[in-house]
């Protein structure tokens, strides 16, 4: 569901420089949906990895393959989440930056 709502922001988002008008504050929002939905989906890709890690707690006579390739697998969901988040934050910034940029050459002209 996260992934749905960050493609449907996306979206927007792309009709919106379509239109050339992706330098406008109606912007933000569909950015901060993708921060939103991005910052959920890796809480509960966290949340997955620490059910992973402590209830499913390897013993020594099985072959745990699984369960560790699974923790691996979440972990690097996290990473790979946490990464696209602050990217998209940084994202934010500078369209917050170009949309200023914007604003004054308008006055200008």
């Amino acid at each position: 569901a996260c992934v749905q709502v960050a493609l449907v922001a996306v979206w927007m988002l792309l009709a919106m420089v379509q239109r050339d008008a992706i330098f406008t504050p109606r912007a933000f929002r569909w950015v901060d949906t993708i921060i939103g939905s991005s910052t959920l989906a890796t809480l509960l890709a966290l949340g997955v990895t620490g059910h992973l890690a402590l209830a499913e707690i390897p013993t020594p006579d099985d072959d745990n393959m699984a369960v560790i390739s699974a923790l691996a697998a979440a972990l690097a969901s996290v990473g790979v989440g946490a990464v696209f988040v602050m990217l998209v934050v940084v994202m934010r910034g500078l369209l917050r930056k170009a949309t200023d940029l914007e604003t004054e050459i308008a006055e200008v002209v």
